[in-house]
């Protein structure tokens, strides 16, 4: 069954090639001001969303337009000095360790023979950047992509024999002083008038986009870090402990800076952008095979009523669009009730629909289908396909019943259930409440990146000459993963720093104007 979940349409693009100029008049001396601050040496630690990271990839062109290097040259009009940063060393976007690649390249948007626009993997170069070559000096720019909270003061993190172990990254191996040293050290070693940190997303990005294949830890109680796995959820108390000791390494010298909470991360076009009933009867592919499946799901849905399962309900209509069958491992395995029903009517198949279904409800609205589940939805999934063929099934009959999605439930890692939904967002609310506290008790300004996300969602960003939201390709605000933002994006956040540190110092900045800045990429250098 082919794949009917199509891209947005470009309603309209701003492509990358812009050049960022100034909102606001700037040949006045003396018009701006620090306040009380002093931006004569400003660092910036977090993670990929302070390092530029853009269309899953880090390029020279997002890093030059990430937030800190906009902020820095905002900050040189009051007194603010140089800023540098770690650039790859080229526009492609992988990375290579001891000449072989390691890190993909990133994405340009691109049409298929159909015509249809989506994210591809850009080809027209080879990536250049070299691991392994470790730049000289020191960086303002810190931001680490794939940094957890607790990675900022871990020793060994930048240490390359450990890269292909998981044990180190390979982002923070280009610039770290030394293989023992950590994010946070090199930062402070700097002695930083004032800093950014922008840190904590990771946190429970990683859960949330693996699906909820990880553990969470405010559920486990588990405190320990090194007893995490990648995509697991940092425990609450762990992360107020973490983040409170970077605050106070930090400020020891008495510099100040700006605190930036966490977004809805559920909220973002990862999580937004596929329905949770993308398959439409009218669709050529689908469509004529809803009879079929109706006749195999009334069977299904009698047994599960028989059970008294109602939430399993699984119904396909013709005059609707159709929600995906879920996985839901939260839901009692009825595997061996059901296929006992299931056995007058369906006879040697009762086993397999069973087994398929024991744990299977139909998607709803309080489900979150990630990015990655629409190239599967509607696909054959090759390995249920030959399972089912070496138990006896024909190749046909097999098909039929190894469709992702709708004869075999959507895997865990394509779908957030509400229940992981829930865990997500107490851990947000709870690292947020840490970082506006701690921003009140040591003086920071405190920038809500939070509430402009949800403003990207509900009507959007206006600027001058449009307006950006939240929409997947044509809205502006988010890059082609669907995850970090563009240029056009960064700026915005750019601006919302500035003007908390207006408020907390009485600095005057002049802001940007997002509409001179880039969106996404168009190219069909692609395979």
């Amino acid at each position: 069954m082919k794949n009917n979940i199509k891209y947005l349409a470009i309603l309209a693009l701003g492509l990358v090639a812009c050049e960022p100029e100034f909102d606001n008049p700037i040949d006045e001396a003396g018009v701006y001001s620090s306040g009380e601050a002093d931006f004569s040496n400003y660092v910036a630690l977090g993670n990929s969303l302070t390092a530029g990271f853009a269309d899953s990839a880090l390029y020279i062109t997002g890093q030059e337009n990430s937030y800190p290097n906009i902020l820095s040259q905002q900050f040189a009009l009051a007194g603010g000095g140089d800023f540098t940063q770690p650039l790859m060393a080229d526009n492609a976007g992988g990375a290579l360790l001891g000449g072989t690649q390691i890190l993909n390249n990133r994405f340009v948007l691109a049409f298929d023979a159909e015509g249809n626009p989506g994210p591809a993997i850009y080809t027209g170069a080879a990536p250049t950047t070299e691991i392994s070559n470790v730049l000289s000096g020191s960086f303002n720019n810190t931001g680490v992509p794939g940094a957890k909270s607790y990675h900022l003061a871990a020793p060994g993190y930048g240490n390359v024999a450990g890269v292909t172990a998981g044990l180190a990254n390979p982002y923070f191996v280009r610039f770290a002083s030394s293989p023992d040293a950590t994010v946070l050290g090199d930062a402070i070693a700097q002695n930083p008038t004032f800093f950014s940190l922008w840190i904590g997303n990771n946190d429970i990005l990683s859960y949330a986009t693996s699906g909820g294949v990880g553990v969470d830890h405010n559920v486990t109680g588990e405190m320990n870090p090194a007893n995490y796995g990648g995509n697991d959820i940092t425990n609450n108390t762990t992360f107020a402990g973490v983040y409170s000791q970077l605050v106070d390494a930090l400020t020891a010298n008495g510099a100040k800076g700006v605190l930036v909470n966490l977004p809805n991360v559920t909220s973002i076009p990862f999580f937004t952008t596929v329905p949770f009933a993308p398959l439409s009867p009218l669709d050529p592919n689908f469509g004529p095979q809803i009879p079929t499946l109706n006749a195999t799901y009334a069977g299904l849905n009698q047994a599960f009523a028989f059970l008294n399962v109602p939430e399993r309900s699984i119904q396909f209509s013709t005059t609707a669009a159709s929600a995906v069958v879920i996985k839901d491992e939260s839901l009692m395995d009825i595997s061996a009730a059901l296929t006992q029903v299931l056995t007058p009517t369906f006879g040697p198949l009762a086993p397999i629909l069973g087994a398929q279904f024991g744990q299977a409800r139909q998607a709803t609205a309080n489900d979150l289908l990630v990015l990655t589940s629409s190239g599967v939805i509607g696909q054959l999934n090759m390995d249920r396909f030959t399972e089912l063929v070496g138990v006896g099934l024909t190749q046909e009959q097999a098909g039929q019943f190894a469709v992702n999605g709708v004869t075999w439930p959507l895997e865990d890692q394509y779908v957030l259930t509400a229940s992981e939904v829930s865990g997500i967002n107490n851990a947000q609310a709870s690292y947020n409440a840490t970082i506006q506290g701690l921003a009140s008790a040591n003086g920071l300004a405190f920038y809500d990146a939070a509430s402009d996300l949800v403003q990207l969602a509900n009507g959007g960003i206006p600027f001058d000459g449009g307006i950006v939201t939240d929409a997947f390709v044509s809205g502006g605000g988010f890059s082609l993963d669907g995850v970090h933002p563009t240029p056009r994006g960064y700026a915005i956040i750019a601006n919302g720093i500035m003007d908390a540190v207006e408020t907390t110092y009485g600095a005057v900045l002049p802001s940007v104007n997002p509409g001179d800045y880039g969106t996404v990429t168009l190219s069909n250098e692609v395979n």
